[in-house]
């Protein structure tokens, strides 16, 4: 992996702004070329949106980082073209086992059914992620798309104004200015953007500490999620474990909050750690090492002006329940499109505070999750103590108690309850696809759901015929319409419920908009307004 840690990916190169008289305009600028600000770039590519990415950095992330990729974000990968590429590299699994002490609990299926394209998770070292989405990138631009990427580009200095930001950026040949239409800080949980925007977090520190180490070893443990509370080998503390490519396991040990965390992070302290949990016989070699300290807490407001701030640089949550990075790909798959939207007139400036709506209310539901998870691991009493490890205790014969158990309520895609973009329901029809969830994938007679789905809003018919194509006020729509025969049990399920026809207005972002039981055009004109925040929803 050295080389793959060694090698610029996107180099630092003069661009013709440096040499301007006067600022250059772009349309969007993002800081930040990790796995949040790539996969923003990229969508917003993709729909002919110029895009320039700035970062200090030129190379991928030192370490695996995140590594648990969601179905989300893989149905995510899909659509912005590198999703087989994340699969078939990553670890693929659905099973997680629970331990307490040295006995089995319980485990668990995250995708217990069948008729999906991917699976609940893979494992892939974020190294990975960054390579295969700048690969992505370089595909785009050997396309045409306006996308650049300018690596060795440090953002110094910010200025707002009502319009645009102006950019100070420094690199090895000197500072240049540059202004942007539309700045997305995708710059991490230490965000310059926002220490120079003179804003902070709310939230929780918890007091522990948690080591992580990548390990490249040969081991027989099955591709499944371990965690275990209060193990021999790591006393009153927690552990997990976790296969990746490569041969490399991620072992997270907690540590507790006393320490000194440059000696915690020495090999000749870690390694006997290590030992005691894998036996002295097992050989491995140490590939990162790191510590880290729960933290749940984001910004009050994801938009300020016309800057919007996405992934760890808005919010940040324990690594338990790997929600970080998972929830930082659907901030960008969010935004894409509403931003494109308001750049092309299409939509009004209000668009994008939905943005902060719904992304504020997803970062709420897992800081909840994540705070729940903390606690639970890491007891600050002996009374909460006492119920956890009984709660443990009888989750190994009684499967009532072992939803009680939280080792870490791993990441779910949220459903936007009460945006102000969803637009009519009807009853009858499944909970799980009401206005405001993610689409469900399902099989097709000749692929997938999803993969229909593609770019712009989308009609889905079941049962109903709907428009192929139709324009409603300056929109294009495409329709997919699957007739009666072609609704398999997947689909009725996951779409119909009670009811023998549905159809669906969904969203750029896959998201549902408005459902009814016959198609309407008028009732879909209206909820068009709705999702594109031109008319309010009758609540």
């Amino acid at each position: 992996m050295t080389k793959l840690f060694e090698a610029p990916l996107y180099p630092y190169k003069w661009s013709s702004d440096q040499e301007a008289p006067s600022p250059v305009r772009h349309p969007v600028v993002i800081i930040g070329a990790g796995p949040v600000g790539l996969a923003t770039a990229i969508d917003l590519a993709q729909a002919d949106v110029p895009v320039v990415v700035l970062d200090d950095n030129d190379k991928v992330s030192v370490g695996s980082r995140a590594i648990c990729f969601s179905k989300r974000s893989l149905e995510i990968f899909d659509r912005l073209g590198c999703g087989d590429e994340m699969e078939d590299k990553g670890v693929v699994w659905n099973v997680g086992k629970v331990f307490f002490g040295n006995r089995q609990v319980y485990d668990f299926n995250l995708l217990p059914e069948d008729g999906h394209k991917r699976p609940a998770f893979i494992n892939l070292q974020q190294y990975y992620c960054e390579l295969f989405l700048v690969e992505r990138i370089r595909a785009l631009q050997a396309e045409g798309k306006p996308i650049e990427i300018r690596g060795g580009n440090r953002v110094e200095n910010l200025h707002t104004y009502d319009d645009h930001t102006l950019v100070t950026v420094e690199t090895p040949e000197g500072a240049y200015n540059l202004e942007a239409d539309w700045l997305i800080a995708c710059d991490g949980a230490g965000s310059p953007t926002r220490r120079m925007l003179d804003l902070d977090f709310v939230g929780r520190v918890f007091e522990d500490n948690f080591l992580i180490a990548d390990v490249i070893m040969k081991a027989d443990f099955p591709t499944e999620r371990w965690f275990w509370f209060d193990p021999p080998f790591n006393k009153d503390q927690s552990a997990l474990l976790h296969k990746q490519p490569d041969g490399v396991w991620r072992i997270d040990l907690q540590l507790g909050w006393d320490i000194d965390k440059e000696k915690e992070k020495k090999p000749e302290n870690v390694i006997p750690r290590l030992k005691q949990m894998l036996g002295p016989d097992v050989e491995f070699d140490l590939e990162w090492v790191s510590i880290y300290t729960f933290q749940c807490r984001r910004m009050e407001n994801f938009r300020h002006g016309r800057v919007i701030f996405a992934g760890d640089s808005a919010h940040q949550v324990s690594p338990f329940g790997a929600r970080g990075a998972n929830s930082g790909f659907q901030d960008a798959d969010n935004l894409g499109w509403k931003l494109k939207l308001v750049l092309e007139g299409k939509a009004p400036d209000t668009l994008l505070d939905s943005y902060s709506v719904e992304r504020e209310y997803a970062a709420d539901e897992n800081i909840r999750q994540s705070s729940r998870s903390t606690d639970f691991i890491t007891p600050k009493s002996e009374i909460s103590r006492v119920f956890r490890d009984a709660v443990l205790d009888l989750s190994e014969h009684y499967e009532f108690a072992r939803p009680l158990v939280n080792s870490g309520r791993l990441s779910v895609p949220c459903t936007y309850d009460g945006s102000p973009l969803n637009g009519p329901d009807v009853a009858g029809l499944p909970a799980r696809t009401r206005p405001g969830s993610p689409a469900v994938d399902a099989p097709l007679k000749d692929g997938w759901l999803l993969d229909g789905l593609g770019e712009g809003f989308h009609l889905l018919g079941l049962g109903v015929e709907v428009p192929a194509k139709t324009e409603l006020d300056g929109m294009d729509l495409t329709g997919l319409s699957l007739s009666a025969s072609d609704l398999n049990r997947d689909l009725k399920h996951r779409y119909l419920g009670e009811v023998h026809s549905a159809v669906y207005l969904i969203r750029p972002d896959q998201h549902v908009a408005a459902r009814w039981t016959v198609y309407d055009e008028t009732a879909v004109r209206e909820a068009l307004a709705i999702a594109l925040a031109k008319k309010e929803a009758i609540q």
